[in-house]
């Protein structure tokens, strides 16, 4: 006897769990997968860089999200980046609350149950999004910072700041960057806190 297939979320059945929720969720193809809370060290990483991005902005028409702005991709992927930025007209779907279609930038702070996909398939999904420029990796375990941008050929170049590296991450498609130093600004690697 054959076992019963799991059954599909809809897209909207999935939103109105979301917002019912107290933990946020993945979504894709019918699926939804809980996003695990995190660690202090991740915490204080994000912090700090949307604390540098926010003050990088001020004054112009850009919008620095955490972690709880949902985003979705071309490929079907609903998700929560730990921090998307929009410079101009911000797009958003029909949902309550809303998702977010054109963030411009995506960082991810890397953790280690975590990293493989945030190298792997979600990069995949991200890269679906048009208006996409950069895609940003930052490591909690040691001090690097990795940067996928997207060139006018649509390929993708890699730019890596690590330990020692005192030039800063240019991310030119939202006019910012980011330093070693900034975003590791009172993080304790070596006990995974901040």
């Amino acid at each position: 006897m054959a076992a019963n297939p799991k059954a599909k979320w809809t897209i909207e059945a999935y939103l109105d769990h979301e917002r019912e929720s107290d933990i946020r969720h993945e979504y894709y193809l019918g699926e939804i997968f809980a996003m695990a809370g995190a660690e202090p060290v991740h915490v204080d990483i994000g912090s700090n860089v949307i604390s540098s991005l926010v003050v990088q902005t001020k004054g112009r028409n850009c919008k620095v999200h955490n972690p709880d702005m949902r985003v979705t991709t071309a490929t079907g992927l609903y998700t929560y980046p730990d921090i998307s930025v929009v410079c101009g007209e911000r797009r958003f779907n029909t949902d309550k609350p809303k998702t977010l279609l054109n963030p411009m930038v995506i960082i991810e702070v890397l953790s280690p149950s975590t990293e493989n996909y945030d190298r792997g398939d979600i990069f995949h999904h991200y890269a679906s999004i048009s208006e996409l420029r950069a895609y940003v990796l930052i490591d909690s375990q040691r001090r690097r910072i990795e940067c996928f941008s997207r060139q006018e050929d649509g390929a993708w170049r890699i730019d890596l700041i690590a330990d020692g590296d005192a030039r800063p991450l240019e991310l030119s498609a939202i006019a910012c960057s980011l330093t070693l130093a900034e975003v590791y600004e009172g993080v304790d690697l070596d006990n995974g806190e901040g």
